[in-house]
């Protein structure tokens, strides 16, 4: 079944690819949908209600705290008065002026056990490899994954939960991990975060938490070393996962028990395609996932309409102005964007409605 797209906006927004391919979108359950866009040696922050309102400024502009430092995902407060960065050496906020809060460091995430850092503090050492960090939605703290110090057991990551007015230590978890990357998502109902590392070849980890105020509690749907977290929606307890080589999407409670499953469908006589990493809830009743990478030609690059309930497949989106070979980014509210590289176009659909004869 075709489903047709409805275009509802559509805006110029340089570098906006790393919202639909990339961790810059950030979003807290009815509160606002913001773009968090580097340019040069600034994190640009951007209402995505205000930008296809036709606002094209920035709502804030944060200095990169360490222009070199090009990895890590970083997060803005609530309000949107301060921004959080992930470095390869420590955690830092900042205000919009510039001025440091506070920061916590933390051992560096270069692949080399033990090497010197020569020069400035704040030098770059070699290496991809990088942490997260995530503003509670209530903006009281600021969960991390990080590398501790250098200890006599050899490497360890943790995931520690600080004071967002003072970057404290209130509580850290241990992980069995050796990160090539991470990201976090927190849950609307506003109690818990998630926290999704990536290990290349060697898997993923998935880890749920909540602080309580004097307790660190925590799960993980680690046994087969193979979910992505991908999505939340603030009208459903649980939360979405991709398998590591997109051979299924399934919906789980908070708990992790699986609630639903699909695996992609082929079209015509095709082998079965695999699901990307990009998916996510429209709405409460809608799932969109593509099968964009496992497409060798682009014109059949797909879209696709699941259930929200069952993640039964509804059909492939059709656009009506032709083969839309982006990843997408549902927003929740109904729509979801797309990007076109070419023209720097930003894009946000909808499903048109049915049309009645």
């Amino acid at each position: 079944m075709s489903i047709t797209a409805q275009l509802r906006d559509s805006v110029t927004l340089p570098g906006g690819g790393a919202l639909v391919n990339g961790f810059a979108f950030e979003g807290r359950g009815d509160g606002p949908r913001r773009a968090l866009l580097r340019n040069g040696h600034e994190l640009e922050v951007y209402d995505l209600r205000e930008l296809f309102a036709g606002e094209r400024a920035p709502t804030a502009v944060f200095p990169l705290p360490w222009p070199r430092w090009e990895h890590g995902v970083h997060s803005v407060s609530p309000d949107g008065t301060f921004a959080v960065f992930s470095g390869q050496r420590s955690v830092r906020a900042m205000s919009a002026g510039g001025e440091t809060l506070w920061e916590y460091r933390h051992g560096c995430w270069g692949p080399e056990l033990d090497h010197p850092h020569t020069g400035d503090e704040q030098e770059v050492c070699r290496g991809l490899e990088h942490g997260s960090c995530r503003v509670s939605d209530d903006g009281r703290l600021v969960w991390a994954h990080v590398v501790a110090e250098p200890e006599p057991g050899g490497w360890q990551e943790r995931w520690v939960v600080l004071d967002a007015r003072n970057g404290r230590e209130v509580a850290w978890l241990p992980l069995d991990s050796a990160a090539a990357g991470s990201h976090h998502l927190s849950h609307p109902d506003g109690v818990h975060m998630g926290l999704s590392i990536g290990m290349g070849q060697d898997g993923i980890l998935l880890h749920w938490a909540r602080w309580d105020g004097e307790k660190l509690t925590s799960w993980d749907l680690n046994e087969g070393l193979d979910r992505i977290l991908v999505d939340v929606h603030e009208d459903r307890p649980g939360f979405l996962t991709v398998e590591h080589y997109g051979a299924d999407l399934r919906l789980h409670s908070l708990d992790g028990t699986v609630i639903a499953e699909q695996e992609p469908e082929p079209a015509d006589d095709e082998d079965p395609p695999c699901w990307d990493y990009s998916c996510g809830f429209v709405d409460a009743d809608t799932v969109i996932a593509t099968t964009v990478d496992s497409d060798e030609d682009s014109e059949h690059a797909r879209h696709w309409l699941l259930d929200a309930d069952t993640l039964r497949i509804r059909g492939t989106v059709t656009y009506p102005t032709g083969p839309v070979d982006s990843y997408v980014r549902p927003l929740g509210d109904g729509t979801w964007l797309t990007y076109d590289d070419t023209t720097d176009t930003l894009n946000r659909w909808t499903q048109a409605p049915l049309r009645h004869t």
